[in-house]
């Protein structure tokens, strides 16, 4: 399993390539900026709260009746919604085949009172895409390796061109923690190693269980989660760039085939030869966890996507199990049980990626199609920012909404945006 200090260093990797994307070096002897005079005391001594203004960027697909991306359209043919206020463009980029055929800077923002900005540097790279690949193991099945490497094949072949930048990082034992680079000669080392190292149903049904479930299922779920979260973090220092997360996996169930965990089902029935006392009380830990099983998942995938949606990045999951028919034949299960399982754990999924803008790969066995479609997602878009004009900074959900003012044309966004936690004696926008 791909360790805590090793996922660090991956995130470190990915921290100093997004720093060189987004800024040069200042010329050697240029004298360093002269430092902010020290205030006679803090702001906050004085009753003084201040906001850092941040610029929100939104990537957005336009497409015609004949489902064909719309590459003419200029900044005022957009408008842009927060909370139904109409907001300034502030900057404008199109992407057209994977690169910038247009860019508006954005001005700097409003000034503040005792506040020194630093001068902005040009990017010096502007061209590509910039991915990154989440090779969930520790949810893919070990029989269906073979499939799985299949598919990361398909996405070399069809998704990952040349002058795209992408990282990977697993979450178990293929071990994969490979840095921000053009090689793709490294995407075909690294597909070499992937290995399923998911969960069989009679390895959770058996497994222990804590107050919370299944422990097993949860810890895993806690590092899948965690590394992701880490890595979109760090994807927030890029700008006007659209960046695609593909993320591989079976998807999550924190309250797995409840009834043959209790024994309860036509399977599993006087489960493991429990007295009736030890199975009383496994039934009352098993429903008291189950209370909040799918709370808990929902609120582990909603600061997922709020961290997605403030790093502008979008979610694209694909779950490489296909069109599921049903459980492996060795795998004594309740077919009715199996089923709402594998539903549960395709819907996380499309959480996943409806809630940022991105699509779900699930359920279907063509995945030709579908990693073209994300190439064509990923290749042709635009980029609007702007600095929010809400008057409410205690408000940290904002829905976005964006238009264009010619008829016939949609347009594909993401919907909304989370605040950053403010810092300790501070208000963040």
């Amino acid at each position: 399993m791909l360790n805590h200090g090793r996922r660090l260093g991956v995130v470190a990797g990915l921290a100093l390539s997004m720093a060189v994307l987004n800024a040069q070096a200042p010329p050697s002897g240029q004298p360093p900026a002269p430092a902010a005079p020290q205030q006679p005391a803090s702001p906050e001594s004085q009753g003084i709260f201040r906001r850092n203004i941040d610029l929100v960027t939104m990537d957005a697909i336009v497409r015609n009746g004949q489902d064909q991306f719309v590459a003419d359209l200029a900044k005022d043919d957009f408008v842009v919604l927060e909370d139904g206020v109409p907001q300034d463009v502030q900057s404008f980029t199109l992407v057209h085949g994977g690169r910038v055929h247009n860019l508006l800077a954005p001005p700097p923002p409003p000034a503040q009172e005792g506040v020194i900005l630093p001068p902005t540097r040009p990017r010096n790279d502007t061209t590509g895409r910039i991915f990154l690949i989440i090779v969930d193991d520790l949810h893919l099945d070990f029989r269906n390796t073979g499939r799985i490497r299949d598919l990361f094949k398909r996405v070399a072949r069809d998704l990952i061109h040349d002058g795209d930048m992408f990282s990977i990082v697993s979450t178990g034992p293929s071990s994969l923690a490979i840095d921000p680079t053009y090689d793709r000669k490294v995407l075909d080392e690294a597909i070499k190693k992937i290995t399923g190292n998911g969960l069989k149903p009679s390895d959770i049904i058996q497994g222990a269980e804590s107050a919370d479930g299944p422990s097993e299922v949860r810890y895993r779920a806690h590092v899948t989660f965690s590394t992701a979260y880490d890595m979109l973090r760090q994807m927030e220092r890029i700008t006007n760039r659209r960046k695609a997360v593909v993320w591989v996996s079976n998807g999550y169930d924190f309250n797995p085939f409840s009834e043959s965990r209790l024994g309860e089902d036509p399977v599993f029935g006087g489960r493991f030869g429990q007295t009736r006392e030890e199975g009383e009380q496994q039934r009352q830990q098993t429903n008291q966890g189950a209370q909040f099983a799918d709370a808990d998942l929902a609120r582990e995938l909603a600061e997922v996507t709020r961290t997605a949606n403030r790093a502008n990045a979008t979610l694209y999951t694909i779950d490489p199990r296909g069109l599921v028919a049903g459980a492996d034949l060795d795998e004594q299960m309740d077919p009715q049980e199996f089923q709402t399982f594998v539903r549960k754990t395709q819907d996380s999924l499309r959480v996943l990626a409806e809630e940022t803008g991105g699509i779900a790969v699930v359920n279907q066995n063509d995945f030709t199609k579908a990693l073209k479609r994300i190439d064509a997602e990923t290749s042709d878009y635009y980029v609007l920012g702007y600095y929010s004009s809400n008057p409410d900074p205690t408000k940290r959900t904002r829905k976005v909404e964006v238009k264009v003012n010619k008829p016939g044309l949609n347009v594909i966004s993401r919907t909304s945006y989370t605040l950053r936690q403010p810092d300790a004696g501070t208000t963040k926008q």
